[in-house]
């Protein structure tokens, strides 16, 4: 039988914050965390996928713990991205809405650093914070956490990696009595060293759904390209899933930019996001794939951290990740709270024997995607090239005389023999030019 949030410890004021949220039944790592962070004293590892409600698991026992009548800082809670703690942060509140009287302050870098100054002279609660502005504050000596009760990492793995210098220094300024939360979706030797340079010898370890790492609903597929056709049928793969939402993952900003422009010039309705674009840009976007304005997103793996969307069918490895851990946090943006999902990764022929590497590691296996034939990849590009025409705008700088003689020219055919026409022309068009780029390869 399926426990209850009271049968965890939460009191009455945030289960009602629950209830309104629509949150019922705790998830297995809220059942195996919640009690403990309440009811003992120890450091945590707590090794979860994501989309297993990891901020519900420290969140609500922490907001429980919180002091009201101590003005200091008494938890930090550090995630890697800024679309992470603006996550963490708005679920906090959420969750804290029937007990006005405790306050929480986001600090991000991207967002001017005065009016957080001037948040932290009110004497907060907590503070969600990314490492770099946390540091930035205490450089300038605008926040003081040697009070510190509780330290929280969420994401810990790619924090660790990425920020490793922005977290000694945070490290170094906090008591070590404080008890510290950490959070990962993997462990690798990074984590182990942190856990063992900076957490008390004697700490609760807790798995949670760990039993196949690369996410339980995830259909894992691959399909083999050659370097020119890659574009073509990743453009096929999207357009058989129009009106779902999916995210592609590239190595680079470079690359992102790239593939974004060309999704942006066949009409698909995308958006792309990485850590060189401004906060205000990025946070537009992402607004705009979580409120279903745009289907796709493009992202380098750092600046996806934080993306909880629920309906994401599908993600895309337009490259192959260079660490096991980057494909389970690639693949956890899809098959989260229970749903299903494809994660389908672009390889080259070369890359192929990788797979078994990774079906070993993570214990899921691969199914090969059957790569669309030429007639396909034709016949989409057809069909691409019709949206583009549906989806232009009309020109009203074009001459009105002008307008009135093309239409004079076409004005004896019905609506389907122009298309008919057109769409003759198009095929006419193409075909001369793959002719001549097959002519100047053989000529090369």
């Amino acid at each position: 039988m399926s426990k209850k949030f009271s049968d965890l410890g939460i009191k009455n004021e945030f289960q009602q914050s629950l209830v309104d949220l629509n949150i019922v039944v705790p998830t297995l790592v809220q059942e195996k965390t919640i009690p403990l962070i309440l009811n003992e004293s120890k450091d945590l590892v707590v090794l979860a996928k994501t989309g297993t409600g990891k901020t519900a698991a420290f969140g609500l026992p922490l907001l429980q713990l919180i002091d009201i009548e101590n003005p200091t800082i008494q938890t930090v809670i550090l995630a890697p991205t800024r679309e992470l703690g603006q996550q963490i942060y708005t679920n906090l509140v959420s969750f804290s809405d029937n007990n006005s009287s405790i306050s929480i302050v986001p600090i991000f870098g991207g967002t001017p650093i005065k009016p957080q100054i001037e948040s932290l002279k009110n004497s907060p609660n907590i503070v969600v914070a990314t490492p770099g502005r946390l540091v930035d504050l205490l450089k300038r000596e605008e926040i003081n956490i040697k009070n510190l009760k509780y330290l929280v990492l969420d994401e810990a793995d790619e924090m660790v990696t990425a920020l490793k210098e922005d977290l000694d220094t945070i490290i170094s300024e906090i008591p070590k009595t404080k008890r510290t939360l950490l959070f990962t979706a993997t462990m690798p030797g990074a984590i182990k060293q942190l856990v063992q340079n900076y957490m008390s010898k004697h700490i609760i370890q807790v798995e949670a759904d760990m039993e196949i790492i690369g996410h339980q609903g995830i259909d894992h597929q691959y399909v083999v390209v050659e370097p020119i056709e890659k574009l073509e049928v990743l453009l096929h793969f999207l357009n058989s899933k129009e009106g779902e939402r999916g995210i592609i993952f590239c190595k680079t900003k470079a690359a992102v930019n790239k593939l974004a422009k060309n999704l942006a010039i066949n009409k698909f309705s995308s958006g792309a996001i990485h850590g060189s674009l401004s906060q205000p840009i990025r946070d537009r976007i992402m607004g705009q794939f979580r409120e279903g304005y745009i289907d796709i997103l493009v992202a380098t793996d750092l600046a996806a951290r934080g993306i909880d969307v629920q309906e994401i069918s599908y993600v895309v490895n337009y490259h192959l990740p260079d660490t096991f851990d980057t494909y389970v946090h690639r693949s956890g943006r899809t098959a989260r709270a229970g749903a299903s999902g494809l994660s389908l990764t672009v390889l080259q022929q070369e890359e192929v024997e990788d797979i078994a590497d990774f079906e070993k590691e993570l214990g899921i296996v691969f199914n090969e995607y059957k790569k669309a034939n030429t007639q396909s990849i034709e016949e989409n590009n057809t069909l691409l090239w019709a949206k583009k025409i549906f989806k232009t705008k009309p020109n009203r700088a074009i001459p009105v005389q002008l307008k009135q003689k093309v239409r004079t020219v076409f004005h004896h055919l019905t609506k389907e023999e122009l298309i008919e026409k057109i769409l003759a022309n198009h095929y006419t068009q193409t075909n001369s030019s793959t002719t001549a780029k097959e002519t100047s390869k053989k000529k090369n």
